[in-house]
């Protein structure tokens, strides 16, 4: 999911070097492929050493601050996003397994073009492995929080602005020149031409998947709050169609909150807490879109989808790198490289392919995650309703606790 306001134009950087590096994969001598292989693996040894300071600058700090700002509203808000997040990550995953081994995947591959190796290969090992950088980040963001360790909050603080940078100036930019030579090389093996058919059938069946998910997640936010979910839905037009066409939630949120005031039946303080936060927080349709697209692209280049133990374990990670990490340029497919790797054990080609086919529906995936927080919000307001009745108090209107629950709105988007 795009957060950063040039999401718009990476997507189109990356689009444009599909298309290039096709293309140039396609005229290019041997001898022309062997300076592109050197150029993907030593920008690919980049991108994979800033792997695991992704993981650590982000979720460290996340983790951190949630536990020690944390109200019961803000848990209940939080906890719910990551079971949206992993339900539809495990939705994706029954439905790879069901539908994936029955489209039309090239399974004779064998008139390919050998790729020929990089001139020169200079190794750029990582600090520590991906989920060493995945403990450690739990562990230090707990323990800063739970010691109140204010100094360690403001060092981790620091140390994400740091990792921001640096995938802002240096792994944004390099990144549709990875892809352009990744997809050079599937051309210049021939690879590409016998599998586009299937990444456009994989791209629709995602985005009906989104739509599935998001009658999952209204039917359940009925059932809980007792209100008709189609009250709240029928709004969420608008903030869907500027979600797709901006690619980014922090764009549509002001859309969003238009279109769940709207609504009555829902609490005006709940409405204000619950969007803002989910806005960063709930990325139902981007962990749909990549557990699904992870399976496919295994499936493509390397003949196997991974097998289910892999998965479980791949699901649950990304669901908390969806709640913890969301504010890596890029979404959540960003963030859980390290996951792609580490788990699912993709190479370069792996890496690059879920980048790009993440990419051409990456706004569909937005739009899901933005319309999904329409659902918590009811959700929340039964859970309210039934065990937190001083947090239900606030929606008396013109009154001082109205106020602090638009206040803890405005805390949540500011966060």
């Amino acid at each position: 999911m795009a957060k950063n306001k040039g999401g718009s134009s990476l997507i189109v950087k990356l689009l444009v070097s599909i298309v290039i590096g096709i293309i140039i994969g396609l005229v290019v001598p041997k001898s022309v492929m062997v300076a592109i292989s050197t150029i993907k693996y030593f920008l690919g040894q980049i991108i994979f050493f800033t792997i695991p300071l992704i993981i650590l600058g982000f979720i460290a700090p996340a983790i951190a601050e949630l536990k020690s700002n944390a109200s019961r509203l803000m848990t209940i808000t939080i906890l719910l996003a990551y079971l949206s997040s992993v339900g539809a990550a495990a939705f994706a995953m029954i439905s790879g397994y069901a539908i994936i081994p029955h489209l039309s995947i090239a399974a004779n591959l064998g008139n390919l073009r050998e790729v020929p190796n990089p001139l020169i290969e200079l190794s750029i090992p990582q600090i520590f492995s991906v989920m060493s950088a995945l403990v450690l980040a739990l562990m230090v963001g707990l323990a800063a929080a739970n010691t109140k360790a204010e100094t360690a909050k403001k060092l981790l603080q620091e140390f994400q602005k740091m990792v921001l940078y640096i995938v802002q100036s240096i792994i944004i930019p390099i990144l549709p020149v990875f892809i352009a030579s990744t997809f050079a090389g599937l051309a210049y093996e021939g690879s590409i031409t016998k599998q586009l058919p299937v990444f456009l059938q994989i791209i629709v069946l995602v985005i009906l998947g989104h739509w599935i998910w998001l009658a999952v997640l209204y039917s359940l936010g009925g059932v809980i709050s007792g209100i008709n979910p189609l009250n709240v839905l029928k709004h969420y037009g608008p903030a869907y169609m500027t979600a797709v066409g901006t690619m980014s939630s922090a764009a549509t949120l002001p859309i969003a909150l238009e279109c769940i005031h709207k609504n009555n039946e829902i609490p005006r303080h709940i409405q204000d807490f619950v969007i803002p936060l989910c806005n960063t927080v709930h990325l139902c349709g981007s962990v749909l879109t990549e557990t699904f697209f992870v399976m496919a692209v295994s499936k493509i280049l390397y003949g196997t989808m991974p097998p289910l133990t892999q998965m479980i374990t791949f699901i649950f990670l990304l669901g908390l790198f969806g709640v913890a990490a969301p504010g890596v340029p890029g979404g959540t497919v960003m963030a859980s490289l390290g996951l792609i790797t580490s788990v699912l054990g993709f190479d370069q080609a792996g890496v690059a392919m879920v980048l790009s086919i993440f990419a051409l529906q990456d706004s569909f995936g937005t739009a899901c995650n933005v319309t999904g927080d329409g659902a918590i919000a009811l959700m929340v307001t039964g859970i309210a309703q039934r065990f937190m009745k001083e947090e239900m108090e606030y929606e008396k209107p013109g009154t001082d606790k109205t106020k602090e629950g638009l206040k803890r709105g405005e805390k949540a988007y500011e966060s």
